[in-house]
């Protein structure tokens, strides 16, 4: 059966992969900075920090925006555990807000309604890399003075209005685990808007170290050298790096791919009454890590695509019914769309005909 996701590895890799793991130099390093590099130019921006993986990029950009006890988080439950659970291990309440169920993506008219006093950020999912409503929710925050950050768990490659996901809010979180693009086998990146706090993240995924003063001329550690912050042992080690850097001249034409196979879905799906592509944010374009379907009979058509041999699936369950939130409140549009929408293959693996 063609798979749903899979990793996606460079050809050519293995004498560079090899040169690293026997060089004695594995932490951050040299391709660590140069896939930082890389990610800001494909991003246009001069304020992408790097770290070991997702959960750390929402680790440290809840705890620059000082995200803990007392705090409500306002976010989409149709998502991933990963974007979820750290709200709740900082001890802050996650608030859901209702999806616009022909989009998949959260409503801004749903988060506006769940505003409160102790609303200290507002997170805009960007569900299986169909671009949410970005201008809309953007101004919400700003009236109440709130950071939006973009959730981008399904990778980038998408864009709003010609300008890329990962840019488009406060901030963001960029996944680069095993089946996005790139891949860094496991790893992630936080994104600033506002450059002062993206030199804090880049103090808190290293302890809270400045390590261009935290060493003397016998490389000894300085005592003059203050450590003022709590920070995490997060950076992305060299080796996970170097794999995600040799994609970057690749990233296009592996989007392109993806365009293509979802395009195609479109047209092969064109004809039938049973179900239809998924919608998109007006003048968005989804990096397309899958192509999305809604459908009234959705186990009949995912057992009907497993038998033709595309691996269909619904991904995400709703996360308001996991009792660890404790805040299992009925959301129609995320019920509704829960109930109707199917992920397809669209990777560079397969060809659809």
């Amino acid at each position: 059966m063609i798979p749903l996701f899979k990793p996606y590895m460079p050809e050519g890799i293995e004498e560079p992969l090899r040169e690293v793991l026997y060089s004695g130099k594995l932490a951050f390093g040299a391709n660590g900075r140069a896939f930082e590099q890389a990610l800001n130019a494909y991003l246009g921006t001069e304020n992408a920090v790097v770290v070991n993986s997702f959960g750390s990029a929402m680790e440290v950009v809840l705890d620059v925006y000082g995200i803990g006890a007392g705090s409500e988080v306002i976010m989409s439950p149709m998502t991933c555990l990963r974007s979820s659970q750290p709200i709740a291990c900082r001890g802050a309440r996650v608030v859901w807000a209702d999806i616009d169920p022909e989009l998949g993506v959260v409503s801004p008219e749903s988060i506006r309604k769940k505003m409160t006093s102790r609303t200290k950020l507002i997170i805009n999912y960007h569900h299986l890399g169909y671009v949410g409503f970005c201008d809309e929710i953007n101004q919400i925050g700003k009236e109440y003075g709130i950071p939006v950050l973009e959730d981008c768990l399904d990778g980038i490659g998408g864009e709003y209005r010609k300008q890329k996901v990962g840019t488009l809010c406060d901030a963001a979180v960029i996944s680069f685990d095993a089946v996005r693009l790139p891949n860094a086998i496991e790893g992630g990146a936080i994104v600033f808007r506002d450059s002062r706090l993206a030199e804090t993240a880049r103090l808190k995924r290293d302890l809270g170290v400045d390590r261009k003063h935290y060493r003397d001329e016998n490389n000894e550690i300085y005592p003059g050298c203050d450590i003022s912050m709590t920070g995490y042992a997060c950076t992305m080690s060299d080796v996970n790096a170097l794999v995600a850097l040799k994609q970057m001249p690749e990233l296009d034409s592996l989007l392109d791919h993806r365009h293509r196979n979802a395009k195609r879905w479109a047209e092969l799906l064109a004809g039938r009454s049973d179900c239809r592509m998924l919608g998109v944010v007006p003048e968005t374009l989804p990096n397309h890590w899958v192509a999305g379907i809604l459908t009234d009979r959705k186990l009949e058509l995912m057992r009907e695509f497993r038998d033709k041999g595309f691996c269909a699936s619904g991904v995400h369950l709703q996360n308001n019914h996991y009792s660890v939130f404790r805040n299992p409140e009925e959301l129609p549009g995320v019920e509704e769309f829960h109930r109707r929408f199917l992920a397809l293959p669209t990777g560079w693996w397969c060809e659809v005909k």
